[in-house]
C-alpha cells in the first residue's frame, strides 16, 4: 500500500515539472470586450494551426490568462492588420503590451491574398528571450534594409561580412539555446539569399537543430524556403528519372538516400526533408497522388523510430486525404438565416452542392443570383447548400429573398468552416454525393460552368449505377 501512496506520490510530481502554469496578462483599453485567440504551428511541414490559449478582455481592457506548456513555446495572433508573435516559457508570467487597435478595412477583408503585419509582442519588463529576438530581427532588419543593394543586387561579401558582424557584437553568445538558433539559422538564411545558394550548399545546418526547435519560426521559414519543391527540381536533374521510378514503386528507401546523398543530411532531419517534399510534390501534379500516399505509409515513415517524425506523418498523411474524393466530408452545422440550427447531412437523397460566399462582394452576388437556374435545371438530383459568411444580416436576407436564392442557407458566424475547408476566397464550392462523401473538392462555381460539369458527372455516374445493377 505504501509503494502505491510512492508511486502515486511520484508521478504527481512528474505531472507537475511536465507542464508549468504560465501567466499572460495585458492591458490596453482599445481592446475592451475582445477576445484574441494564439495558434502555434503543428509541424514545420502542413503549418496546421494548433490553438493554444484565448484571451478575454475586459470592459477596462485587461486580461488574465493562465496556459500549461512543458517547454519554450511559440505562438501567434491574428488580429485586425496584425500578427503578433511571442515565446511562451513555462513558469514565466508575461505581460503583453499591444499595439494601437487598427481593424482591417472592407479591402483588405475581401482580399484573399491578405498577408498581416508581423512583430514581436513586447513584453513589460522583460529581459530575456522574447526581447532578444525581437531586438534581433528589429537591428536585422534594419540592416539588410540599409544594405539592400550592396547585398541583394551586388552580392557584395564585404557588406554580408559587415552586416554579420555588427549582429554578432550587438548580440554576443548567450545561456538561451533558442535564441542562439534563431540567430544561426536567420544568419544562414541571409546568406543563402544574397549569394543565390543552392539547397545541397546549405541544408546541413539543418543538421545541428533538434526537434524541440522544429516549429520556430527561424527553423521553419528557413527549411520551407531551402526545401519548396525540391521534390519537382530533383525529378528534371539528370538521373532524375530514378526519383520518379521510386515514388511509382513507393521506395521510400532510395528516396531517403538520395537526401542523404545530395543535401548532406542526417538523423531525424532526413525524414522531415522528405515528408516536405513528398508534400510539395503531391500538390504539383507532377507525381501520381496514390503512390505519393503509399510513400507515407512505408514503415521508414510511419513506423520512425522518433515519435516526432511518426506525428508529422499523421498530419501529413491526413492533410493530403482531407476532401479527396470519396471521403467523407465534415457535415457543416449551423444557423441558416432564420436562426434554426440546421446541418448538411440532413439529408440523404440527392447529391449536394457546397457553395461558401460572401454577399457584399460583387461576384458572389452574381453567382448567388445564377443558382435559381442551376436548380430549375438540376434540382431533381441536387440538393444546394449556401455557406455564408457573416454580414449584415438584414442586407444579406433581403438580397436572397430579392433574388430567389434556393437551397439551405447557412451563416459562417464565425468563420469556423470556411477554415476547416480552407476556403481562401470566395466563391468556393465542393460537390458531395448523398451519403456527404466528396465528389469534387474544387467544383465549379454556378457562373463558371457548373452545368455541364454535373451534368457530365451525373451522366456518367447513373450509367454506372444502372451497370452495376445490372450484374
Amino acid at each position: 500500500m505504501n509503494n502505491k501512496i510512492v508511486i502515486g506520490f511520484l508521478l504527481v510530481i512528474f505531472a507537475l515539472n511536465a507542464a508549468s502554469a504560465t501567466v499572460i496578462e495585458g492591458n490596453n483599453p482599445e481592446y475592451a470586450g475582445k477576445t484574441l485567440h494564439f495558434f502555434r504551428w503543428s509541424d514545420p511541414v502542413t503549418q496546421k494551426e494548433e490553438p493554444v490559449f484565448s484571451v478575454q478582455f475586459d470592459n477596462d481592457g485587461k486580461f488574465s490568462s493562465t496556459v500549461q506548456v512543458s517547454k519554450t513555446t511559440f505562438v501567434f495572433c491574428d488580429f485586425g492588420i496584425y500578427r503578433g508573435m511571442f515565446f511562451i516559457e513555462p513558469g514565466k508570467k508575461a505581460e503583453l503590451l499591444f499595439p494601437p487597435l487598427r481593424e482591417k478595412d472592407f479591402a483588405d477583408e475581401k482580399n484573399p491574398f491578405f498577408e498581416p503585419v508581423s512583430f514581436w509582442f513586447g513584453l513589460k519588463n522583460d529581459e530575456g528571450l522574447n526581447k532578444n529576438v525581437a531586438s534581433f530581427d528589429a537591428k536585422f532588419n534594419q540592416l539588410t534594409n540599409q544594405y539592400f543593394n550592396q547585398l541583394y543586387f551586388r552580392q557584395s561579401k564585404a557588406v554580408f561580412d559587415t552586416v554579420a558582424a555588427a549582429l554578432t557584437q550587438a548580440f554576443p553568445v548567450s545561456a538561451m539555446p533558442v535564441f542562439e538558433i534563431h540567430k544561426k539559422l536567420k544568419l544562414r538564411s541571409l546568406e543563402t539569399e544574397v549569394f543565390r545558394l543552392k539547397a545541397e550548399e546549405v541544408a546541413g545546418v539543418f543538421n545541428t537543430v533538434t526537434t524541440e526547435f522544429w516549429t520556430y519560426p527561424a527553423f521553419s521559414n528557413f527549411f520551407d524556403k531551402t526545401f519548396v519543391s525540391r521534390l519537382s527540381f530533383d525529378a528534371k536533374e539528370p538521373g532524375g528519372e530514378k526519383l520518379k521510378n521510386a515514388v511509382g514503386n513507393a521506395n521510400a528507401g532510395i528516396l531517403l538516400n538520395h537526401i542523404k546523398n545530395k543535401y548532406k543530411l542526417n538523423g531525424d532531419v532526413v525524414a522531415l526533408a522528405l515528408l516536405k517534399m513528398l508534400y510539395d510534390g503531391f500538390y504539383s501534379g507532377e507525381f501520381a497522388k496514390s503512390s505519393i500516399l503509399q510513400v507515407l505509409r512505408s514503415a521508414e515513415l510511419k513506423n520512425h523510430n522518433n515519435s516526432e517524425i511518426r506525428k508529422i506523418t499523421a498530419s501529413v498523411m491526413e492533410k493530403l486525404t482531407f476532401l479527396q474524393p470519396g471521403s467523407a466530408a465534415p457535415v457543416i452545422c449551423l444557423k441558416d438565416i432564420d436562426g434554426n440550427r440546421k446541418c448538411s447531412n440532413e439529408t440523404s437523397e440527392k447529391f449536394k452542392y457546397v457553395v461558401f460566399a460572401d454577399d457584399e462582394m460583387m461576384v458572389c452576388r452574381e453567382h448567388l443570383k445564377y443558382l435559381a437556374t442551376v436548380h430549375e435545371k438540376w434540382g431533381k438530383h441536387l440538393e444546394i447548400i449556401v455557406v455564408m459568411r457573416k454580414t449584415d444580416l438584414i442586407e444579406m436576407k433581403m438580397f436572397l429573398d430579392k433574388n430567389h436564392v434556393p437551397g439551405l442557407k447557412l451563416i459562417d458566424e464565425k468563420g469556423e468552416f470556411a477554415r476547416q475547408y480552407n476556403v481562401k476566397s470566395f466563391p468556393a464550392c465542393f460537390l458531395f454525393d448523398e451519403k456527404h462523401r466528396v465528389v469534387f473538392e474544387n467544383a465549379k462555381a454556378p457562373l463558371d460552368g457548373f452545368e455541364q460539369q454535373f451534368g457530365a458527372f451525373l451522366q456518367q455516374e447513373l450509367f454506372e449505377r444502372q451497370r452495376n445493377q445490372g450484374r
